[in-house]
């Protein structure tokens, strides 16, 4: 009822006369929502906004919120996430309601989330803005290198490359790849970010349902993929060469970037990546892998000092 109230508080009041009831048609026929649907239907007239008045109206305010747009939480429109359209029947104006881009992200995102148990965001990136962060002088090269990506991303762009952050344990990495999937989600980007072991993990606990490609799906095609503490994983043959390296190179071919936070550098990964009990020191499948993390992304040493100590 409140959202209810709400819309018809924010309309003007149509006094009951001739003159100002024409003038408010007047308005509205003029208006770019109509022209355009106009455009579109060269047989609509004015008697037929007229007898679609409060249809039309809240179609407009609407458009205008939208225009306007501070992200879901803000949304004043009569139902969140959606606004309303119009659509002309050949006979009349009516209104039907069309899920905005955020709304539309948000419902993929809780999607993916059903399936990939083992993605995360801390809790405490909810209030995070990142004004607070660019005071952070010891980061500020990452800081500013995930904003500008974030800002600017397009993905499936030809030359789109991705983020590798890495540092010691504790500096921030994560932290800042959480912020940059709050703003993207803020541009309506999908994305998602999970913890590479418990990732891998997952995808071997998912042979045994049968879900093993629905979730390596999910994780190939989301426009934005963050793999936080990538060689925090004990690798098997297996899950480098089948699930990593085949979730790599859909995305470069599909030109989706991957963002990476790591403990380690280049060198230092690419030594982890060949190595595993079962097979040994394979140096050619872990280049491999490194080819398509270290040539389609900028790397970062993200320093200072371990923030959850103390």
């Amino acid at each position: 009822m409140e959202r209810i109230s709400k819309l018809f508080s924010s309309v003007s009041p149509i006094k009951n006369t001739n003159h100002s009831y024409q003038m408010k048609v007047n308005e509205l026929w003029e208006s770019e929502k109509i022209n355009e649907l106009r455009q579109q239907n060269s047989d609509i007239e004015q008697g037929h906004l007229s007898r679609s008045l409060s249809t039309v109206q809240q179609a407009v305010i609407e458009e205008e919120n939208c225009n306007k747009c501070n992200g879901l939480n803000q949304c004043s429109n009569l139902m969140v996430g959606y606004k309303s359209t119009l659509k002309w029947t050949g006979t009349a104006i009516v209104g039907t309601y069309q899920s905005c881009a955020l709304q539309q992200t948000r419902e993929e995102q809780k999607e993916r989330e059903k399936l990939i148990q083992s993605h995360h965001i801390p809790k405490e990136i909810l209030s995070a803005t990142f004004s607070e962060l660019e005071k952070d002088v010891e980061r500020i090269d990452g800081i500013k290198a995930i904003l500008d990506f974030c800002l600017n991303v397009e993905p499936g762009k030809p030359g789109t490359k991705g983020l590798y952050f890495y540092g010691l344990f504790g500096v921030g990495k994560s932290y800042l790849m959480s912020a940059g999937a709050k703003l993207l989600s803020e541009r309506g980007i999908s994305s998602l970010m999970v913890y590479t072991p418990e990732f891998f993990r997952e995808i071997k606990e998912s042979l045994q349902d049968n879900t093993t490609q629905q979730k390596i799906d999910v994780v190939k095609k989301v426009p934005v993929l963050i793999l936080d503490d990538i060689g925090a994983e004990a690798l098997s043959p297996w899950v480098r060469d089948e699930v990593l390296g085949a979730i790599l190179q859909y995305r470069v071919s599909e030109n989706l970037p991957v963002l990476y936070t790591s403990n380690y550098n280049f060198t230092e990964l690419l030594s982890h990546l060949s190595y595993s009990q079962k097979a040994g020191t394979e140096m050619l499948k872990a280049m491999r892998i490194m080819e398509r993390i270290q040539h389609y992304t900028e790397c970062y040493e993200i320093g200072g000092d371990n923030r959850r100590m103390g």
